[in-house]
């Protein structure tokens, strides 16, 4: 169960790209945990360097400030590395549809700039950030790959051509890509602040400063919130999965369903508040429901995840509740 019992060679090298952020910055820190060496490629955009300054002493720590939109650059950042952990993108539904332009920029171009940059350095495995919202407008509830409707946003449509530049690049190159479809992924150091942040931090932040907070809709959307630490466990295993999955995304979450005027509450009864939300209109290009059938990724990675919904809940509030 979990990653921690995985072991890789001894000196084993890990890019993380988009390291200084929420995802990223929390499989440096597992993977410098576990005693391996990590170069983290970021351009600060979105992520934070507070987010990886606590990384600055450990000597197997390294950091390059760069753009996945020069191949140059990417090239350089793979040089020497075993496995590339891509997370540097551009998130959000609602912002890729006011800035089509851009998404397709960082999240096309340069996820195709970094398979090609590992392509031509040699590196075992690539783990890359893929997203549910590739499932679209099906309607079928649990989500289950090969399944997909029609995209909602320019964010989903980015995140699809990933997945087919990574078949491709497995069959035409023999490079080993695995994609990780994230289930609204939350945990330590995600930011609660901007116009796009994600719902629990957001949520967290508000109720502990007295604030009240709008729910984009009824409040009866559901999702398949994901803990961080099921995410690292997800990239590790794909770090040591066959050839033969290689080319292949996989649901990663829990199996879990949760609604949000639900989690709303829960909120609250945690943090001693009584504090009623106002509802909103809904957010163009969202998704109503989100599950994930993760039976996939169990069968060829042997992912099992250990973090609940109402573990990795109380974990969050915990984080907030002493760094915020």
């Amino acid at each position: 169960m979990g990653y921690k019992h995985l072991v890789f060679e001894k000196d084993a090298t890990f890019l993380v790209t988009g390291g200084a952020g929420f995802i990223g910055s929390n499989l440096c820190e597992a993977i410098l945990e576990m005693g391996y060496k990590i170069r983290c490629f970021d351009n600060l955009s979105t992520g934070k360097q507070e987010n990886i300054d606590l990384f600055l002493d450990n000597p197997n720590y390294e950091f390059i400030k760069g753009d996945i939109r020069d191949l140059n650059t990417c090239i350089e950042a793979c040089k020497g590395m075993d496995y590339v952990l891509h997370h540097a993108a551009w998130g959000s539904v609602p912002r890729s549809i006011e800035l089509p332009l851009l998404y397709e920029d960082i999240n096309i171009r340069g996820t195709l700039n970094m398979m090609e940059a590992a392509r031509q350095n040699g590196i075992k495995k690539f783990v890359y950030a893929s997203s549910s919202s590739v499932y679209g407008d099906h309607p079928a509830l649990p989500k289950k790959e090969g399944q997909e409707g029609n995209l909602l946003s320019p964010y989903a449509l980015t995140k699809r051509c990933d997945e087919e530049y990574g078949r491709l690049y497995t069959r035409l190159y023999g490079l080993d890509i695995y994609g990780m479809r994230y289930f609204n992924v939350f945990g330590r150091r995600q930011d609660p602040d901007g116009a796009y942040a994600a719902v629990i931090p957001k949520f967290i932040k508000q109720l502990m400063n007295d604030e009240v907070p709008t729910i984009n809709g009824d409040g009866k959307h559901s999702r398949d919130f994901t803990y961080v630490d099921n995410v690292i466990e997800a990239n590790l295993k794909a770090c040591k999965a066959s050839h033969e999955v290689a080319g292949q995304a996989f649901n990663i979450a829990y199996g879990g369903r949760e609604y949000l005027i639900d989690i709303f509450y829960d909120l609250c009864k945690a943090l001693s508040k009584s504090i009623e939300p106002i509802f909103g209109p809904e957010r163009a290009g969202d998704i109503k429901h989100s599950n994930a059938d993760i039976s996939k990724a169990k069968e060829l990675l042997g992912y099992e995840p250990e973090w609940s919904f109402e573990r990795g809940i109380k974990a969050a509030i915990d984080w907030y509740i002493n760094n915020l």
